[in-house]
């Protein structure tokens, strides 16, 4: 990309940047032990490791912003301006969740902060936030929409036809690939051809950038630039952020498929950790004040968790309540 990146982001800021991260990563540690003990209905899709993708693409994004995410979005969903405690009742299928118990973590939606919703189905969201940038520029809102979805949606129909429609009417729209190597349990290089994801959206005349999804500040970057670029009028990007998840494709997925020795690599460049050490050594925060960011993310999660259980199931007798208008 061309345009000038922002300037180093303020102190606030990047301690925002580290709480989310450590929020999120806690979020889903708990959500991991909820889910091997049964109490999470259906499959569980965790985002451990890329966090820095959700926290600095939604850092470079206004409250009025729309986001679409996917079957890994409870990241999303908490950088955007999520509950945790609404979030995590929920997953767990209780009435106090954002869809009162009845979506669980693929149906997820959070309208009064953006959120267009998490999707079961591959690519799925990146209709949604191409749907909702065409408003934003047909009502000149001045909204810009972000569609997140993983490298396995990328040999995915949709993805064209958005990127397509996407570029010829220069849609305040920014989609984000949280490339992490995997569709569900096969490699990537195994099914794509053409080894350069990025060159994908350029043959649209997209701009499109290759991004470090292990750094938070890198993304940020890019996606502020990404976001200026929509919001003055001139059309998509396309963020192919490298990244890894840390567990399988499911809570229940050992990962055998996975190299041990590239799996410690990618660890060695957590973006939690990463950050802290660009704190502390750039004289930003203190060791102290980096443990009590992970003492206030470990503590709002633990109490989201406890309140979501207190949270009851739904009622059966409410079963056809909301379903027509």
């Amino acid at each position: 990309m061309t345009d000038a990146t922002p300037a180093q982001p303020p102190r606030d800021l990047l301690l925002g940047f580290y709480r989310q991260m450590a929020t999120i990563r806690a979020f889903e540690g708990e959500v991991q032990k909820l889910a091997s003990n049964g109490l999470v209905p259906g499959l569980t899709h965790l985002s451990a490791g890329q966090e820095a993708v959700a926290v600095g693409v939604c850092g470079a994004l206004a409250p009025a912003d729309l986001i679409a995410s996917n079957h890994r979005g409870h990241g999303h969903c908490l950088a955007k301006g999520a509950e945790p405690a609404r979030l995590m009742a929920e997953i767990l299928g209780r009435s106090g969740g954002y869809g009162l118990g009845r979506s669980g973590t693929l149906h997820i939606a959070d309208p009064a902060h953006g959120n267009l919703g998490t999707n079961g189905i591959v690519g799925g969201g990146m209709t949604l936030a191409a749907g909702a940038a065409l408003s934003a520029k047909v009502r000149r809102s001045g909204q810009v929409a972000v569609a997140f979805f993983g490298d396995g949606a990328m040999n995915q129909g949709v993805v064209f036809e958005v990127m397509n429609m996407a570029a010829i009417w220069a849609l305040p729209l920014v989609l984000v690939c949280e490339n992490n190597g995997y569709g569900e349990f096969t490699a990537t290089d195994a099914v794509t051809a053409g080894r350069s994801l990025t060159e994908r959206g350029r043959v649209f005349e997209i701009a499109s950038e290759d991004v470090d999804g292990m750094d938070v500040l890198a993304v940020w970057r890019a996606a502020s630039a990404a976001v200026a670029r929509a919001r003055a009028g001139r059309g998509p990007s396309f963020l192919n952020c490298a990244t890894w998840r840390y567990g399988g494709h499911h809570v229940g997925d050992h990962q055998e498929y996975k190299d041990d020795a590239e799996t410690r690599a990618w660890r060695a460049r957590d973006p939690i950790p990463r950050l802290a050490r660009h704190l502390t050594e750039g004289g930003l925060a203190t060791a102290a004040d980096v443990a009590a960011l992970d003492d206030a993310a470990k503590a709002t999660v633990e109490a989201a968790v406890k309140e979501a259980r207190r949270s009851p199931e739904p009622d059966a007798a409410a079963l056809e309540g909301f379903l027509y208008a």
